[in-house]
């Protein structure tokens, strides 16, 4: 089969199967904008299918052998399983077929300027930053974010410049797809060991990444392991970032006189660029603006473009989003589902003033869970309460004979249900007014936050 930047070049009509998905949808949108015929299938209708249909893309709901219609390749996503009905009629009536890591890749390549944005925690966060920055400044971006950014709305968004800012996850080396101009590391932590077995084969992977830059790599080089990985690779910019004063951008007086919102002035290179203060919560946050300044920086911004750009930005969707306050009580929800990212989302939510922080955790795979379950407990300790509920298995059989039980047994005082629907009956039998109640977890435990919402709305 020829490669997929050859076909890009001869094909018209292009079939998405689960069109709806975050990482599917603005591939979508960048292909049609540059006149495909698309046509896409999914399970579940969602605002991503809204705005796919409002392109005059036709959706077909279910999975049937007939919707791939006379499609000359076939996209499909990763969370397919393999008896998918349109994926095996696509491939027996051989067109060609590329799991979306594959067109990521391809469509990375027609930017001159694509800066990938890797590393364990924090890409959606300067993904979406930076996206921010760039738009303020005119620089038009082509965008692909792995949740949502409020001011566009949506997970991704088609310019008309050669910038094209992505969200790079390593997760199964996808990553590894892509030609980024520019490489950004946040940072490099144990995670997805169930695919790397060590953390010297994830390093290495972000080597890879690192080297195949083909213009500059943007660094944190106050993190050991995202050193490690820097080690030899290849003639390039390479600019870094973090709180030493060895780094290129560095902060300097550094408060939190709003609680767990931090201000600062940016250096660069021993001068003083301004000040900046932030409307998300936690330190942690003080590194991804950095990150998202040096980048923007690079691709053209002026400092005032990254002041702006980051002041006015509130968060990505699922990154600490407010859902509002009922009854007294306010309920937030974030994504993180590793022990690092719980621990400073944690943190940041016990200094905003809250009488009480209820933290309503999913833990997501199996293996995860397993291998960190030390991790998980420790940093479970850090809020008032702790509920949780049954581990989202997701792609994972438990082999591991893992289970939440074992996870409650080692936090005092927390406790675990199966449903959603128990959980909300607990937390709302027990929270009260100025409590704050945080779900976590990168799977749906955003329905428990709703449940409750909605429970209170009707009371």
């Amino acid at each position: 089969m020829e490669n997929i930047d050859t076909l890009l070049k001869k094909v018209k009509r292009i079939h998405f199967i689960g069109i709806g998905g975050s990482g599917m949808c603005p591939l979508a949108e960048i292909l049609h904008s540059w006149g495909y015929e698309l046509s896409g299938s999914d399970n579940n209708e969602s605002d991503t299918l809204a705005r796919i249909r409002a392109l005059g893309i036709p959706v077909s709901m279910g999975q049937r052998a007939e919707n791939i219609g006379d499609a000359e390749m076939v996209v499909y996503t990763a969370a397919l399983l393999p008896d998918n009905p349109e994926l095996v009629a696509a491939k027996a009536s051989g067109v060609p077929t590329f799991e979306r890591a594959k067109l990521f890749g391809a469509i990375s390549r027609m930017y001159k300027n694509c800066i990938g944005v890797c590393g364990t925690h924090g890409k959606t966060t300067v993904t979406s930053m930076l996206t921010q920055i760039l738009i303020t400044a005119n620089l038009d971006p082509s965008a692909v974010i792995g949740g949502k950014l409020p001011l566009i709305n949506a997970n991704g968004r088609v310019g008309k410049s050669e910038n094209f800012v992505c969200e790079a996850c390593e997760f199964v080396d996808t990553f590894l797809e892509l030609s980024p101009a520019v490489a950004v590391i946040l940072n490099i932590d144990e995670d997805h060991l169930d695919y790397f077995k060590t953390l010297d084969n994830l390093i290495h992977s972000f080597h890879k990444f690192a080297d195949m830059a083909t213009d500059a790599v943007i660094y944190n080089g106050d993190d050991q392991n995202t050193r490690t990985a820097m080690q030899g690779v290849g003639e390039k910019t390479k600019i870094m970032f973090g709180f030493s004063k060895e780094n290129n951008y560095y902060p300097e007086n550094i408060s939190d006189e709003h609680g767990a919102f931090y201000a600062f002035d940016v250096c660069r290179d021993g001068e003083k660029l301004g000040h900046l203060t932030l409307e998300i919560p936690g330190e942690h946050n003080v590194l991804n603006a950095l990150a998202a300044v040096a980048a923007a920086m690079h691709a053209g911004a002026s400092f005032a473009d990254c002041k702006k750009g980051i002041e006015t930005f509130h968060g990505a969707g699922r990154r600490f989003e407010k859902l509002g306050t009922y009854q007294g009580i306010s309920f937030a929800d974030d994504y993180a589902h590793h022990p690092t990212e719980l621990r400073v989302t944690l943190e940041a939510a016990m200094e905003m003033g809250y009488r009480k922080v209820w933290a309503v955790f999913q833990p997501f795979t199996y293996s995860r869970t397993y291998m960190l379950m030390d991790e998980f407990a420790e940093v479970l300790k850090i809020p008032d309460y702790c509920v949780m509920t049954e581990i989202m298995g997701s792609r994972e059989r438990n082999t591991y004979n893992v289970y939440t039980s074992q996870l409650a047994a080692k936090i005092p005082g927390s406790v675990w249900f199966n449903t959603f629907d128990e959980v909300a009956d607990y937390v709302l039998a027990h929270a009260q007014s100025g409590d704050l109640v945080l779900t976590l977890g990168c799977g749906d435990i955003y329905k428990a936050a709703k449940i409750m919402i909605h429970r209170l709305q009707g009371k």
